[in-house]
């Protein structure tokens, strides 16, 4: 069973010298040790979250057609509305039992294409606006913290976000359909992309993540408390002194009820070049460098079905 402490974010934001390096000592073990983390304090109002989950609900309650009307095919998935069937984790024989919609990078930038929006859901293009924002600048200050905790310079992954292809992903999980494809979960067991993931936990359990023996423990924490992961770019570009943890959702036990979550993919810019630390011994496993552009199509292409 793994146990995540949380720790407080006002110990880094506003501490002094050893309120900060215990953060970082403690937030970085978790990432190392668990590939996961969970922090609080953070900044973001718990009445801000449910509000986006309450504009998340009503957007999915739309009318297909209207839903439908916001995909973006060329984005591959990476912007707007992907419904049920849309994304397949590597490996899996089906296709996850989710529909979701993606918010992309606010400014304008080489290379991204831009947000489309809901606007029958009256409210949502401004609240998600907002809460990327705040997520983004959260996401800046943990990999501020991580790269202290790696003995970087402060600002070595902070940087490579400015601008960057960051995702807000609002997910609803409806009820299992009876129909469902064999083995069809809400989300099969996959490493995230990125470097670090921010999420807003689900309405209801079933985030479950794989300990070093093989077993699978549930991710709990409580409303406000935003649970944190490590993703594949950040295990590359740290040499896998960072380990990105295999995670999935079940199904549910019981009754039958819809979830709904809202992570933050944290991305760098295209461009970014994520080099690798350099191993810490002779005989490690060597990553090569790519950019984080190249890195994400790459994943991206394994991950929607044809």
């Amino acid at each position: 069973m793994t146990q995540l402490n949380p720790v407080s974010c006002l110990a880094f934001a506003q501490g002094n010298s050893d309120e900060r390096s215990a953060f970082v000592q403690a937030f970085g073990d978790s990432l190392r040790i668990h590939g996961f983390g969970l922090v609080t304090d953070h900044g973001i109002e718990r009445m801000r979250i449910e509000r986006a989950f309450a504009l998340s609900a009503a957007f999915f309650a739309s009318e297909m057609a209207a839903k439908e009307a916001l995909r973006v095919p060329a984005s591959k998935g990476n912007r707007g509305y992907v419904p049920m069937g849309g994304e397949r984790a590597l490996g899996a024989k089906a296709a996850d039992l989710k529909e979701f919609f993606h918010v992309g990078q606010l400014t304008t930038a080489p290379g991204l294409l831009p947000n489309v929006w809901p606007d029958h859901v009256q409210g949502f293009r401004e609240e998600m606006q907002s809460l990327y924002r705040d997520f983004e600048a959260l996401a800046g200050q943990l990999l501020q913290s991580i790269a202290l905790y790696l003995g970087l310079a402060q600002d070595h992954f902070a940087s490579m976000i400015i601008a960057g292809d960051s995702i807000l992903r609002l997910i609803h999980y409806p009820a299992v359909p009876g129909d469902a494809a064999p083995g069809a979960v809400r989300a099969a067991a996959h490493e995230d992309i990125n470097l670090i993931t921010l999420l807003a936990e689900g309405s209801t359990g079933g985030l479950e993540l794989r300990n070093h023996d093989g077993s699978f423990s549930s991710v709990t924490s409580q409303r406000g408390t935003l649970v944190i992961n490590a993703g594949d770019m950040l295990q590359l570009a740290s040499h896998g002194r960072i380990r990105s943890t295999t995670h999935r959702v079940v199904n549910p036990v019981g009754d039958n009820v819809a979830r709904y979550s809202i992570p933050f993919f944290t991305h760098p810019r295209p461009d970014i070049l994520l080099e690798p630390m350099a191993p810490e011994a002779d005989n490690a496993r060597r990553f090569e460098a790519i950019t984080a552009g190249e890195f994400l199509r790459q994943r991206l292409r394994a991950i929607t079905p044809s």
